[in-house]
């Protein structure tokens, strides 16, 4: 399981991006571009509960009883105090390079992501495409991070254009 972590080391292998891939969950799903995270049909968080990350240690579903727009989206929360929380500081919660792989991002370019695959460190949300790859990235947090930051300006620049 995915802990709360500091920078130490972490890694993912480089896949190929593709919207047709699913884990044996079936719970892959490729993030919408960043100036748009999505729509009411097409939650950013593909239903799952970003605040959950933080305050339970664990993925856990959205319920659209409990959702919230932020940043041209629809997020959805389990709880109403999850929303609550979100909406008064959505930067916290909201997962960094618009959702996407971080490893993916770290090699330049993008790729789906599972919401089991998952690290918080120094407080923000890091999602990979796969729990292999998230074991990979684990291999050097901070010079994955390193990358992904200086990758990222240039991937989200190309995704908001599309």
């Amino acid at each position: 399981m995915p802990l709360l972590c500091r920078p130490s080391s972490a890694a993912c292998s480089p896949l190929p991006p593709s919207p047709s891939l699913s884990s044996p969950a079936g719970r892959r799903f490729n993030p919408p571009p960043p100036e748009k995270y999505g729509s009411k049909a097409d939650p950013p968080d593909r239903g799952y509960d970003v605040v959950a990350y933080f305050t339970q240690a664990k993925p856990v579903a959205g319920k659209a009883d409990f959702s919230h727009s932020w940043n041209n989206a629809e997020w959805r929360f389990a709880s109403a105090e999850n929303r609550d929380l979100f909406a008064a500081n959505p930067e916290k919660y909201a997962p960094q390079y618009g959702g996407w792989c971080a490893w993916a991002v770290s090699q330049g370019y993008t790729a789906p992501i599972d919401p089991e695959a998952w690290r918080i460190v120094d407080g923000k949300l890091y999602l990979n495409y796969s729990k292999s790859v998230q074991q990979r990235w684990a291999r050097d947090v901070p010079g994955n991070i390193s990358k992904s930051d200086r990758n990222w300006p240039g991937i989200r620049e190309k995704l908001v254009a599309k």
